[in-house]
């Protein structure tokens, strides 16, 4: 047990012996989050329901005090109520926990709901179809895992709380509106070790609390909303993704190749890994007498990459990058090709950085974009795949980065590897671009900047 669960678990013990108030824990409560917000470099404004929501896109290492008080004293509750001796039971103890909250109303308000879903039984989650996620049922559950169903259920119903105030929220909670993106969670390892300003920069941008000129000007501490390139409104998203004049000095462009040179080198280590990996064995199909033989074509267990050994990679880096002509002629140029003459594969992969509200737009129209060229290739007698990436600009994955990886076959360890060089590679990318929003843009290198420049990726600026 580490050190902030080992103080939890103190405070909470204490909570549990003594008769405390729903409204005094809520007290210390509002007391531990500014503090927080002090030790993590946030400003006032941010919402605690940033720091201990379960459900965000962005989940940080915190429990709430008055999360795990409810679910202490809720599992009191149960202790009293299903314990095997009879005299306890019969005692008839009552949990004070004050008048706004009572445990023993909280706890027959989850077993309601826990029995409601037993009769709704299994939906479907997302896209995902019936049975991908199954539940365990509370009418089936007996002793200790029904005692934790009630108190996952507690705690469910705290977040909801939670997630329906911060849905309320037009900025800070503007990231429930967030479709196909992955939640990102940071561990205490990471906390700890992280740079100074990167969980400083990562949560103030999420929850779009950062001094943008526009959010100065609603605090009342600037004059003018304005952004000082464009002389538009100086919105997070301004900075980071719609500014025109920040588009034609290529800011965008760097962020863009500054991602697509990590999506490089993890793609070329995949096929370098590919062709390392041995041929699958051939087995031996037995048939019965009088039975034929089925022929079944195998299908690749170690995705696209798997199927050739003479992959070609050509990426739209330092030069453009030129269709091959022996596949088509064509004037579009696009991020990545991917080749195969052996088996006459090519695959298209266009990476777009863009806006967290534009995740789908930015997805169809790239697809489009494509779609002329894939069908000139098929014609031509070439297998195509385009597969266009998403990465949000403030650094969390979309599903068609994890889809397309693993359609290649980067999985595992390589995978995780993979998608923690990409992610990181955006959130810095961003990052510079929101310390040099409204410094000039030049084409020689700007300097070190401590925690901004990758070893893999040189320092900011400089030509890739």
């Amino acid at each position: 047990m580490d050190l902030p669960a080992r103080s939890l678990a103190k405070i909470t013990l204490a909570l549990s012996v003594y008769e405390v108030p729903t409204s005094t824990v809520e007290a210390l409560e509002k007391s531990i989050s500014q503090f927080l917000r002090r030790w993590l470099g946030l400003p006032r404004s941010l919402s605690s329901i940033a720091l201990y929501g379960h459900s965000t896109k962005l989940h940080l290492p915190l429990s709430g005090l008055a999360e795990e008080f409810k679910v202490a004293r809720s599992r009191e509750v149960l202790m009293y109520r299903d314990s095997r001796d009879t005299k306890v039971t019969a005692a008839g103890i009552l949990v004070k926990t004050g008048r706004k909250w009572q445990a023993q109303e909280a706890v027959t308000k989850a077993e309601v709901r826990l029995r409601h879903k037993t009769l709704v039984g299994s939906v479907a989650t997302g896209r995902a179809g019936f049975g991908c996620f199954p539940r365990p049922r509370y009418d089936l559950a007996r002793g200790k895992e029904r005692r934790r169903l009630i108190q996952d259920e507690i705690r469910a119903e705290v977040e909801e709380e939670r997630y329906t105030k911060m849905a309320g929220m037009s900025k800070q909670g503007a990231w429930t509106g967030w479709e196909q993106v992955d939640s990102c969670r940071i561990t205490w390892a990471e906390l700890w070790k992280a740079e100074p300003l990167r969980i400083k920069f990562l949560v103030q941008s999420v929850y779009d609390v950062l001094p943008s000129p526009a959010n100065l000007h609603t605090w009342g501490l600037a004059d003018t909303p304005e952004c000082k390139l464009c002389q538009k409104r100086g919105t997070l998203e301004n900075i980071l993704s719609s500014c025109s004049r920040a588009l034609g000095e290529g800011r965008y462009r760097w962020c863009h190749d500054r991602v697509l040179k990590v999506l490089v080198d993890s793609i070329c280590t995949a096929i370098q890994h590919s062709k390392t990996q041995a041929a699958p064995k051939q087995t031996i199909t037995f048939i019965r007498a009088g039975q034929k033989e089925q022929h079944q074509r195998p299908s690749p267990t170690g995705g696209l990459l798997s199927t050739a050994r003479d992959w070609e990679l050509q990426v739209d880096l330092g030069r453009q990058l030129k269709f091959p002509g022996n596949i088509t002629a064509t004037s579009l140029h696009p991020d990545m090709v991917l080749t195969s003459e052996s088996t006459k594969q090519v695959v298209i992969l266009e990476l777009t950085v863009p806006w967290e509200d534009r995740i789908e737009e930015a997805h169809e129209r790239k697809r489009a974009k494509y779609a002329e060229l894939s069908s000139e290739c098929r014609n031509n007698g070439w297998k195509v795949r385009c597969e266009p990436i998403e990465v949000r600009c403030r650094g969390f994955a979309g599903y068609s980065l994890l889809r397309t990886l693993k359609l290649l076959g980067v999985r595992g360890l390589l995978l995780r590897k993979a998608t923690r060089n990409i992610l990181e590679a955006a959130e810095r990318a961003s990052r510079w671009l929101w310390i040099r929003r409204g410094d000039p843009w030049s084409d020689r290198p700007l300097g070190h900047k401590p925690g901004i420049d990758h070893p893999r990726l040189g320092r900011p600026g400089e030509g890739v």
